[in-house]
């Protein structure tokens, strides 16, 4: 029996009867529940009503609250931050710290360039090396149906082979640096840039409750405003603690990201000059030395096609 069944055929309240003796009593101490008056409910719906309505007060409260803070804390970094650009308001100054953000957002962007340009390298390089490929099938083709020319197809067709392979191989160097590029520059560059984004939004707040705090520290001294002055030197606390935090975290960023770049670096171009110098010098066995030196492992041939399930 499932549950509707159960909720169908289930006992109706109104015809079911209690017994006021022990099991198997008289029918005298039967009682019909039809003439039992249930409490009324009224009471209880209305407490529960009134709950539910201040439940909902006390969430739309909290939003306004929200909304209003959000709003105040925006009208003050949007009137600092005019101020600054019109030359009226100041602004707190790290000078040693700017010039590092500066610096790596200038290195960042030399590195896209560098990121960019080996990464169209890899592209045409790729298909000089398809091209060659295809070059040496056709000599070795034309070979075997050339008695004439025999040798000379076979040669060349043997060279561009080489070249096919050594080039394949140069391609694993490529890309292997070009991947580890863009990790540090679209990974470990960002997350630090993220960082220091945060901490301009927090100097900027610092600034503007900064700013009203000696505003109102600087006007009459009546028992509201020493009000207003104690709550604004709440507020200026808790962003300068903000602000304070956030400088420190970028400053120990930028160390870090400074010596794992010379790290990265030092290793990848290494790499990438040890792999071109071998490859244009037709060193095979240099190019492949190189390879095993910085732990690249090349793909085998036709790895970079989809597989049969990946073309359902």
């Amino acid at each position: 029996m499932d549950l509707q069944q159960v909720m169908v055929s289930g006992p109706n309240l109104n015809e079911t009867s209690i017994v006021s003796g022990g099991y198997g009593g008289a029918a005298e101490g039967i009682i019909p529940t039809s003439s039992i008056k249930a409490p009324s409910m009224h009471h209880s719906n209305s407490n529960a009503n009134m709950m539910a309505e201040e439940a909902t007060r006390g969430i739309a409260v909290e939003k306004f609250d929200t909304v209003k803070k959000w709003g105040i804390n925006t009208y003050k970094c949007t009137k600092q931050m005019f101020s600054e650009r019109f030359g009226r308001g100041s602004r707190t100054v790290d000078l040693e710290l700017e010039t590092q953000i500066d610096l790596l957002r200038d290195t960042k962007s030399k590195y896209e360039n560098v990121l960019q340009l080996a990464s169209s390298l890899t592209s045409h390089f790729y298909n000089m090396v398809q091209t060659q490929q295809a070059l040496g099938d056709i000599f070795a083709d034309l070979s075997q149906k050339s008695p004439e020319l025999q040798d000379e197809f076979g040669y060349n067709a043997e060279t561009q082979k080489l070249l096919c392979k050594n080039g394949e191989t140069l391609l694993g160097a490529i890309n292997f640096f070009v991947s580890s590029v863009n990790t540090l520059v679209n990974k470990t560059m960002e997350d630090t840039l993220m960082t220091i984004k945060m901490y301009e939004n927090a100097r900027l707040e610092f600034d503007a409750y900064r700013a009203d705090l000696e505003e109102l520290s600087a006007g009459p001294r009546d028992a509201g405003t020493m009000v207003r002055i104690e709550m604004a030197q709440q507020q200026y606390q808790v962003h300068r603690d903000k602000y304070e935090r956030l400088r420190s975290d970028v400053s120990i960023k930028l160390k870090f990201l400074e010596e794992n770049k010379v790290k990265v670096m030092h290793k990848q171009l290494l790499l990438f000059h040890n792999a071109i110098s071998a490859y244009f010098a037709g060193n095979q066995q240099q190019l492949e030395q190189t390879l095993r030196q910085f732990n690249v492992k090349l793909k085998p041939p036709g790895s970079d096609k989809p597989s049969w399930l990946e073309e359902q």
